[in-house]
């Protein structure tokens, strides 16, 4: 790829100045600055804060930040622009001023380095802690703003830093190279030691970002300088590495509402130089650094001949190896794949029936066994729980299915973003996974305050989307951080679908994006018109994965007006509305429901191989009436010779 110059770079780095930073750091290591946002806290502003902001809005709180740290010791500045791009500050509605920061920002850290230190650009993550986020067309044209604008105030190179995924870091130095020549510093951030999250080894990372220009590569935030070194340690390193280094002050605590971080100056005085031994190049300070850290750092190391990069290592071994296996555990493994039924494999070439059953409000689960008992005989393929649906409290659907599993009854578990934080969805998957339980549904939830616990928090660290690729990251033998796993899981995964809405196209295209995304087959929310499945299967009919159509029968006719009025998703025709409500209440209105339900299943049949019933109100004798309903048409159907279109 040709490389372009940037009209405002021609001649900075040789501008008179000082030497240009390649050339400083073959001959001496160079010492940066550590933490904006921490001091920026520590004066005073609220953590919320957009920080970047304030290089417009109290310019003259960032240029104090940039003064300590020059005076502490620092060589090299960065700019305070690492959430400055329109991904980040759209939270703030700040999407506009991307130009205006970048550049001001530019501004600030130069009048305070004068002739005394380099400064560079500083462009974050864009995804950051999540795992997924925007396209690679979108990411470019992030970067591509971000970037044009810190070029246009002449900085002395581009800082890369608290990359998690090594390909969002490509992306952004490809743009980087087709913009600049000058020095790009690319820093990754490990959440587990030694791979980065989309699983390369942290050498195979360092070789991938030389080929995509990074002049300097190394690590930042996240772990405290111990953790670092003993991580470049291990890695397999190469003598024309040339190593940047910017560790955390420990790890963060709280502690009356106040935030800090346990390392003290002293200490990474002490530590700087082991990296310094390394063959660090350029060390810094991130997350809770002060310019002490800095200063500790300059008197220890600041203008030393670089030492020669410690080759060889060994990558940082993340698996438990070949343990030896019990007899408990070949148990186990042997339930857990004996003769499941996977639904998406089955409903590629038969009729295949999905059952909701709600997890029991209460402390007993003998009615929903007693029920999922029933639906299993009456020929249900699995019975599939909801994760405390509507927000409303229910018994552990992890518990239930286990249960299920022993009785040989086939459970697919709801998965919701909303009560669980990352940690808490893997711990739950792993946990599921040594169950036997292998069929998920990922779901976003719905929020906390609809439920029964109004006040409670809605975690939501991860859409759907996320969550359904993180599942299949599992598969992949890969933790949610990264880390390889002592074996593969084998999850399959289903996505929801809500075709209740205005614009149908849209929603198609937000169904193909989770289908991208890994999702294994799809199911739908209840549908009320027998019309609509002839509409939904030419709108689809393009997707390689199963659709389970649902159909759910009606109690009443207030429950009726209840799910038409009340519940998101759910859409009655005014036909159906009208027959339930000449049918009132009581047996006969759960007899015309069913009836409605069986011609709803009747007409998605057609069309369909996969149906989903959902049980209203653990009403399961309605429904195992509708499974059965089901395998009688399959009958008719393979008598016929004929099969869905």
């Amino acid at each position: 790829m040709e490389e372009k110059k940037h009209p405002q770079e021609i001649g900075s780095a040789n501008a008179g100045r000082h030497e240009p930073l390649m050339a400083r750091i073959e001959r001496e290591v160079l010492i940066a600055d550590g933490a904006m946002a921490t001091q920026l806290y520590q004066m005073g502003t609220p953590v919320g804060t957009c920080y970047e902001a304030l290089c417009i809005e109290r310019p003259n709180a960032v240029t104090s930040v940039h003064r300590s740290y020059l005076e502490a010791g620092a060589q090299l500045l960065e700019t305070n622009t690492f959430g400055a791009n329109a991904y980040g500050l759209a939270r703030y509605g700040l999407e506009g001023k991307v130009v205006e920061i970048n550049r001001a920002a530019v501004r600030l850290a130069r009048n305070v380095a004068g002739e005394h230190a380099y400064v560079a650009g500083t462009v974050g993550s864009v995804r950051g802690v999540r795992p997924a986020g925007p396209a690679r067309a979108e990411l470019e044209a992030i970067y591509r703003e971000q970037i044009d604008a810190l070029l246009t105030e002449g900085p002395d190179a581009l800082l890369f830093e608290t990359f998690y995924d090594l390909d969002e870091l490509e992306i952004a130095l490809y743009v980087a190279r087709s913009l600049t020549a000058l020095p790009t510093i690319a820093q990754l951030s490990l959440i587990d030691l030694g791979v980065t999250r989309d699983g390369v080894a942290l050498s195979d990372a360092f070789a991938r970002l030389y080929e995509h220009g990074a002049s300097v590569v190394g690590l930042n935030c996240r772990f405290g300088p111990s953790d670092m070194l003993r991580v470049l340690e291990k890695a397999r390193l190469r003598e024309t590495d040339r190593i940047s280094v910017f560790p955390n002050a420990g790890l963060l605590s709280v502690t009356d509402g106040a935030y800090h971080y346990p390392s003290e100056p002293a200490y990474f005085g002490e530590i700087a130089q082991a990296f310094h031994t390394m063959g660090v190049r350029i060390l810094g300070g991130c997350c809770g650094t002060t310019p002490e850290h800095i200063r500790a750092m300059a008197r220890t190391v600041a203008g030393k001949a670089p030492m020669p990069v410690k080759v060889g290592g060994q990558t940082v071994s993340v698996g438990v190896g070949d343990a030896p296996r019990s007899r408990v555990t070949e148990r186990i493994d042997e339930r857990r794949d004996d003769a499941q039924v996977l639904v998406h494999e089955k409903a590629r070439h038969d009729y295949t029936v999905i059952v909701e059953l709600d997890p029991p409000k209460d402390l007993s689960p003998n009615v929903f066994l007693e029920g999922a008992r029933a639906l299993s005989d009456a020929g249900a393929d699995a019975v599939t729980l909801a994760d405390n649906s509507l927000a409303v409290t229910r018994m552990s659907n992890m518990a239930l299915g286990a249960m299920m599993r022993q009785m040989d009854i086939e459970p697919l578990l709801h998965m919701s973003c909303r009560d669980r934080n990352l940690i808490g969805q893997q711990s739950h998957l792993m946990g599921l996974h040594a169950l036997g339980i292998r069929q998920v549904l990922a779901i976003t939830g719905d929020p906390s305050r609809f439920g029964d616990f109004p006040g409670a928090t809605s975690v939501f660290d991860v859409s759907s989307f996320d969550l359904i690729k993180m599942i299949k990251q599992l598969n992949e033998g890969r933790s949610f951080t990264g880390r390889a796993l002592d074996e593969c899981a084998r999850f399959t995964v289903g996505a929801a679908f809500n075709p209740h809405v205005r614009h149908l196209d849209k929603a198609i295209r937000r169904l193909e994006r989770k289908i991208e995304a890994g999702a294994d087959f799809i199911m739908t929310q209840p549908i009320y018109d027998p019309e609509f499945f002839d509409v939904l299967a030419d709108l689809t009919a393009h997707l390689n994965v199963p659709i389970f159509v649902g159909v759910m029968p009606l109690l009443s006719a207030r429950n009726a007006e209840f799910l038409h009025n009340e519940v998101p998703g759910i859409t009655l025709t005014d036909n159906v509305r009208k027959r339930m409500a000449e049918a009132g209440t009581g047996a006969h209105a759960r007899s015309v429901g069913v009836e409605i339900a069986r011609e709803l299943v009747d007409a998605a049949m057609k069309r369909f191989r996969g149906i989903y019933l959902i049980t209203p109100m653990m009403r399961y004798e309605m429904t195992v009436d509708l499974v059965k309903h089901v395998a009688r048409v399959a009958r008719e159907v393979d008598q016929a010779g004929a099969t869905p279109a």
